[in-house]
């Protein structure tokens, strides 16, 4: 069973290694969607796979990290796009939300990254 949770923030960025007068380039601001996939058994007492008030406490320090703020200025998002944060949401919350499988960024309506782990050594 797959279950999710879904989180946004409101933070700004610039992407610093494309061509100077690329948009991207330039500071602006995303409403980001953030969604956490958890996959594993459903409890037979319980009927859920995990507590969705369990994974939003495991969110809420990399909520106060990232919401309103200049991510750029993030320790390991000095390049924030969509795929670097998605991994950096991973990196801090694998080891507090058990069964973590997919994070997933909307950084617009129509454009965004679906994370599911390394997948090499050189990614990692």
């Amino acid at each position: 069973m797959e279950i999710f949770k879904t989180f946004k923030i409101e933070a700004a960025h610039r992407l610093p290694h494309l061509p100077e007068g690329h948009k991207c380039s330039r500071l602006h601001g995303h409403s980001f969607q953030i969604d956490l996939h958890v996959r594993g058994a459903v409890d037979e007492h319980l009927g859920w796979v995990q507590d969705f008030a369990e994974i939003s406490a495991a969110f809420r320090p990399v909520f106060e990290d990232l919401d309103h703020r200049y991510l750029n200025d993030i320790d390991g998002l000095s390049n924030p796009t969509s795929e670097r944060l998605a991994q950096y949401v991973w990196n801090r919350l694998i080891a507090q939300v058990p069964g973590l499988y997919r994070v997933v960024i909307h950084e617009t309506c129509t454009a965004g990254c679906i994370y599911e782990g390394p997948v090499s050594e050189e990614e990692g």
